[in-house]
């Protein structure tokens, strides 16, 4: 790090020397982000960090300066005017997380900044378009307002509508809606909903935290009489379940309106509100399997939430709380929005008067039905599932919602505060079927951006891609990542473990995993102990594998996005996890931990195929042991990064001497391999270090052999032996290994789920109990890493250096990759005839890579690298030749 910052600012005074101030730079500033977010309303701190990316259209452009302006108003965006904040111009490179350090905030502060930088020229760019930021709610005395809550009927779960209205004489510069929900909510202010978001908040540990979400509700307000509506379910927010109380859902809620630089609040919600019934009623107490659904009244629901309509309801008086438990902090993550629309592909009559619909995919989200005319108080049952049975019959009572009819035209359902997964509905009670387009499938997720895309020259890779592609998007709603959306919704460790670099590579989660990373820290008990899943409403299966996630979670975020608060942040929960550990270590190895009331199991892999006895304590052990040593390794590397040279040097000692302990207490020379032969025991010792370098060709050859004959040549291993065998196999160059498992159609393997139907990957190989999951989408990245090649460099995350390094097999003749880096778009595309391959490059503003390809000869657009002034830095190898580059599109020509 230290010879890195010299080398930038040997760099900087360099240009400061040749710059030319009187011409305008190539660079371009787009997409500014606070928190990584684009233009939040409220965060939930003062000292934000503030990002932008660049782009120009000459190759070799650098940013060596930047400004930042910020001010209480766009107009005062000058450097005469700002009011907050002037950077002034301050020599670097960095454009991504740099600390705002002007004026000191404080709860309810709204401003706008924009930028301009200087490229390794000296020459200026334009100023960016205008961003802004907010500050959330921050203290417990910002809030004025009460919790309030409707008077349930005895066995009745009902989603309440509360009600208020006001006058305002003057509508002000800017009015924020503050909704602090304890379960989910919807507001609609004059008839019109604050959002087009749905599903609202993100989810939490109600024990320790409850989530905050500001609404910029400006255009809805008016002079004079206004009206306000909150709907309120349940959702996760059920009796039993860490710090819920009684008689939920609660809503607290606060409106402000900012005039000359000053916060006034308009609106509370207190005992002067009122509640009717929504025609909403939710059922299930969000257990596994017992999710439930919603139950729809259709003579209860209004119309719409204006004036007219709700002055015709029947109101009574709310009931208000005060406190909770836990703190309310603003969200942090984007909140969740319908991203897709689909209709059913085909229908069948199922028995009397039920028809069987079949939506093409499985898919996580809302249903809309228009249904046929219907008769007053009729009763239509909707029923979900996510795979028929063998023989082709609908898996009855797991999901539904029912719709009781008004009787008057144009009816419809629509999901409200419960959300389903699945490729099958079912309709009952009716006896005219809808029409294909009368049914319409909402996909909904947290609204993350970043989407990376892959292609090859073999539809089978693709089709494998896609699936993994698709099936993150359908486990990622409520700002954190289940193992499955309609069993039981958790965020399991393992899970995430898995796919924590596949679903980083391929989306910006920054957000996403700053809201679970919290839960996570939320979920640590007193001793140590960490829960298998977070946010930990019950106990859950699953073992050091799981609760390890606090620790390789960060380090790879880190790695992904550059943010180093989240080391900072959870490096003490780190520490005191490992604590925990070591009183369950016993002459130096990691032995089973008792069960908890929060925390059940101890699993080594899980999810294998059958045959593999994962219960196997010598396959656990070794498992377990070799997971500690990576946690142990990945902890010297966050020490180092933190500057705690002491501790790094201590962690990998430690982790140094359980790989001694790990190889001399598992390998088995009679064998030539660990434990149970399998391949995440033969594959884990050699990921982590614990073999020794001359014995690991003989162990690789029985990993091979194994394979070959008592496997078949497949994938034999479950969700943690997934992305063990996948890291090892790109850090080896083993790609023709993992193609040819791939490429298996038979059981166990991804194209037999394809082969059979699925549109998601499943729980098990063999398809037993659910078919959306997180067990085995670890493979996404080996598409990015492998057969394109980008890999991540450790000395500089976040792609501000990266290596390229393409791994090519037989049967691939082509490859296109593309992801968002935090400085940009990274994108690789090669083919190869015989033994010509032509390489396509594009390295973003900002970013550096070293291109390495297993060539004799190569080129660039038909010109010698030698003569190619931005090609500086060129090495010939054994293994062919590395090229360096900086900013640019690049188009190489080469000879095997």
């Amino acid at each position: 790090m230290k010879n890195k910052c010299i080398y930038h600012y040997f760099i900087i005074a360099f240009c400061l020397l040749t710059m030319s101030c009187n011409s305008t730079s190539s660079l371009k500033i787009k997409d500014l982000r606070c928190e990584h977010l684009t233009n939040p309303l409220a965060i939930d701190n003062t000292t934000p960090c503030l990002s932008w990316k660049l782009c120009s259209d000459q190759r070799g452009t650098t940013q060596i300066a930047y400004q930042i302006l910020v001010a209480t108003t766009p107009q005062k965006l000058t450097e005469e005017n700002a009011d907050i904040w002037n950077s002034k111009k301050v020599n670097s490179f960095q454009s991504y997380n740099i600390n705002y350090k002007g004026k000191t905030l404080k709860s309810k502060s709204f401003v706008y900044w924009k930028v301009r930088v200087w490229d390794q020229m000296g020459r200026c760019s334009a100023w960016s378009k205008v961003a802004s930021f907010g500050i959330g709610l921050l203290h417990p005395a910002d809030w004025k307002a009460e919790y309030i809550r409707m008077e349930q009927p005895e066995g009745k779960s009902l989603s309440p509508l509360f009600h208020k209205e006001w006058e305002l004489d003057d509508v002000g510069e800017r009015v924020m809606f503050h909704v602090n929900s304890l379960g989910y909510h919807e507001a609609y202010i004059n008839g019109e909903p604050v959002t087009d978001a749905v599903l609202n908040p993100a989810v939490s540990q109600f024990d320790k935290r409850s989530q905050i979400v500001t609404y910029d509700v400006t255009k809805l307000i008016r002079k004079g009489k206004n009206n306000i509506v909150i709907l309120a379910g349940k959702g996760w927010y059920q009796e039993g379940l860490p710090g819920v109380m009684p008689n939920g859902p609660y809503v607290r809620a606060q409106l402000e309106k900012l005039e000359n630089n000053t916060w006034e609040t308009l609106l509370v919600t207190d005992s002067s509100w009122s509640v009717c019934e929504s025609g909403y009623e939710s059922f299930g107490d969000w257990r596994p399997h017992r999710f439930g659904g919603e139950i729809v009244t259709a003579s209860k629901m209004p119309s719409d939430y204006t004036k007219e309509t709700l002055d015709k309801l029947q109101w009574s008086a709310v009931k208000t709380v005060k406190g909770e438990k836990g703190v309310a902090t603003p969200q942090m993550v984007e909140l969740n929005r319908i991203k897709e629309k689909f209709h059913p592909i085909a229908v069948r009559a199922s028995q009397k008067n039920s028809w069987i619909f079949d939506m093409g995919t499985n898919f996580t989200g809302w249903t809309h039905i228009a249904f046929p005319q219907l008769r007053p108080n009729q009763k239509v049952r909707i029923s979900y599932c996510d795979f028929l049975n063998s023989d082709g019959s609908f898996r009855d009572s797991l999901y539904e919602d029912y719709y009781i009819a008004s009787g008057k035209p144009d009816e419809f359902f629509i999901n409200k505060f419960n959300y389903k997964a699945y490729r099958y509905l079912k309709v009952s009670d009716l006896e005219t079927a809808p029409n294909l387009s009368d049914i319409t499938a909402y996909l909904i997720h947290t609204d993350y951006d970043g989407n990376a895309s892959f292609s090859c020259s073999d539809k089978d890779m693709n089709a494998i891609y896609e699936m993994v592609h698709y099936t993150l998007r359908c486990l990622t709603l409520g700002g954190y990542m289940v193992d499955c959306p309609q069993v039981e919704r958790l965020g399991y460790g393992g899970d995430g473990n898995a796919s924590t670099q596949t679903v980083q590579t391929i989306f910006n989660m920054a957000p996403t995993y700053v809201n679970w990373m919290k839960s996570w820290a939320d979920c640590m008990r007193e001793d140590g102990g960490m829960p298998h899943t977070a946010p930990n409403p019950y106990t859950a299966g699953g073992g050091p594998y799981w609760c390890g996630f606090i620790i390789t979670a960060s380090w790879m975020t880190y790695m992904n996005y550059g943010d180093i608060r989240f080391l900072e942040q959870y490096y003490p929960y780190m520490q005191k996890w490992l604590g925990y550990v070591a009183k369950y270590t016993c002459d130096g190895l990691i032995r089973p931990w008792p069960d908890t009331d929060y925390r059940g199991w101890y699993l080594g892999d899980w999810a294998t195929p059958s045959g593999i006895n994962q219960t196997d304590p010598l396959s656990i052990d070794l498992v377990d042991n070799c997971y500690l040593s990576y946690c142990l390794q990945t902890m010297a590397k966050i020490a180092n990064v933190l500057g705690k040279e002491n501790e790094s040097e201590s962690y990998t000692s430690q982790a140094k001497c359980l790989n001694d302990l790990i190889h001399k207490t598992f390998y088995d020379k009679k064998q030539d391999g660990y434990s149970t032969q399998t391949q995440i025991d033969m594959i884990y010792p050699m990921l982590v270090g614990a073999t020794p370098a001359d014995i690991c060709p003989i162990v690789e050859e029985t990993l091979k052999r194994v394979t070959n004959e008592r496997f078949k040549g497949h994938l034999a291993t479950g969700l943690v032996g997934i992305p063990v065998i996948t890291e090892w196999a790109v850090k080896n160059n083993q790609a023709e290994f993992i193609y040819s498992m791939l490429k298996k159609r038979d059981y166990p393997s991804y194209l037999y789920m394809i082969d059979n139907g699925a549109t998601t990957t499943w729980e098990h190989w063999n398809g037993e109990r659910s078919h959306i999951h997180n067990c085995y989408n670890a493979i996404g990245s080996w598409f990015y890493q492998a057969l394109a090649g980008i890999q991540l460099n450790e000395e500089h995350p976040a792609y501000e250096v990266c290596t390229i390094r393409p791994q090519f097999v037989e049967g691939i003749s082509w490859v296109k990759a593309k992801k968002d880096t935090p400085y940009g778009e990274l994108a690789v595309e090669w083919e190869k005839k015989d033994s010509a391959l032509t390489i396509a490059v594009q390295i973003p503003v900002g970013s550096h890579a070293k291109l390495c390809l297993p060539v004799s000869q190569i080129t660039e657009n038909g010109q010698s690298l030698s003569e190619i002034s931005s090609i500086k830095d060129i090495k010939h190898t054994d293994e062919g030749v590395e090229i360096k580059l900086s900013h640019g599109n690049y188009y190489f020509d080469a000879i095997f």
